[in-house]
């Protein structure tokens, strides 16, 4: 991970990504308020899953992930409302080799927990924009 800063919510996010590399759901879940909502544009169309076991769904994507490397472009972050919202550089290994793109991921947090998770790919894979 390169770019990430010292703060409450750096050290989220380091955990967040530990927990993906680890292959850990259940521990990652835990990083999300019961209610959670996450919408995703990983697929170029956008998908939304709210609550725990709908969330889990789209976690098993990480299963596929052999290696993840994360560079933050862009990070800022606020304290009242607690809030994230970043870019990062992805390199990822799966069965199918080594894809890079661009992610925008936002977090929205209650009590210390993710309530709101924007999950955004800025460049596809392919090279496409989103």
């Amino acid at each position: 991970m390169k770019n990430v800063p010292e703060s409450k919510l750096g050290n989220m996010y380091r955990e967040h990504i530990q927990l993906i590399l680890d292959k850990n759901i259940e521990a990652l879940l835990d990083q999300y308020t019961d209610d959670a909502l996450l919408i995703s544009s990983f697929m170029k169309t956008p998908l939304v899953y709210q609550g725990r076991e709908r969330i889990k769904e789209h976690m098993q994507g990480i299963l596929g992930i052999d290696g993840l490397e994360t560079e933050i472009i862009f990070w800022s972050e606020t304290e009242s409302p607690e809030t994230l919202m970043i870019t990062e550089q992805i390199t990822m290994t799966t069965k199918d080799g080594v894809a890079s793109m661009r992610f925008a991921d936002s977090w929205v947090l209650k009590d210390g927990k993710i309530a709101i998770h924007f999950a955004g790919m800025v460049q596809h894979p392919d090279g496409s924009l989103a």
